[in-house]
């Protein structure tokens, strides 16, 4: 339906090979996009299960599957209340990612990477340094790279922290996104309690 929105060379060989299975991914997309799931989900325990699950068809590597956790997990504990000491001290002693960093001290040394073991902590850490949602994605932007995966996980868990996206953001959202995936978006906010 989407067939030109910029997926990875390998996605698009495996939409093209109904025979080929998963391909051992370790990639961040698994983690851009489940993002959904800590907000759906009930439970920690849920939360792992289904961000696993996401990830499995695309991105089966285990560091694939653990960036789709680790990200899904860090959206749950920030809906649910936790303070940042709390997500960081959670997200390091489940996934074992560094996250007592600064994006200031990231960003002269980083460089392009799509992995999750190089991109999921430093979304993670942008929003821990973040004062706002604007700000999460504006740090995730200012490391480089990857920016836009980036700035999708920092932007998931500082929505799910902050609980209010600025008015500017959501009316460009609304303003790049097809009817049908904007009305999509209202309806999974409005049945999950997703504040804008």
């Amino acid at each position: 339906r989407y067939p030109d929105r910029g997926y990875g060379g390998m996605f698009r060989k495996w939409l093209a090979d109904p025979a080929m299975g998963p391909y051992q991914s370790f990639g961040n997309g698994s983690a851009m996009r489940v993002s959904p799931i800590g907000f759906a989900m009930r439970t920690l325990d849920d939360v792992e299960s289904e961000a696993r699950r996401s990830a499995l068809p695309t991105h089966d590597h285990p560091e694939g599957i653990k960036g789709a956790q680790a990200l899904a997990v860090a959206v749950f504990l920030a809906r649910k209340g936790k303070d940042k000491r709390a997500i960081r001290d959670a997200i390091e002693a489940r996934y074992g990612y560094d996250l007592h960093r600064r994006v200031d001290k990231i960003r002269p040394g980083y460089k392009f990477d799509v992995t999750c073991q190089g991109s999921v902590p430093e979304a993670i850490i942008a929003f821990l340094d973040s004062d706002d949602v604007e700000s999460a994605i504006r740090l995730a932007i200012s490391l480089g790279g990857d920016a836009d995966t980036l700035a999708s996980m920092a932007g998931a868990v500082a929505q799910a922290f902050y609980k209010e996206v600025p008015a500017a953001i959501v009316a460009e959202v609304e303003r790049r996104l097809t009817p049908e995936l904007w009305a999509l978006t209202q309806e999974f906010c409005e049945r999950y309690d997703v504040a804008w």
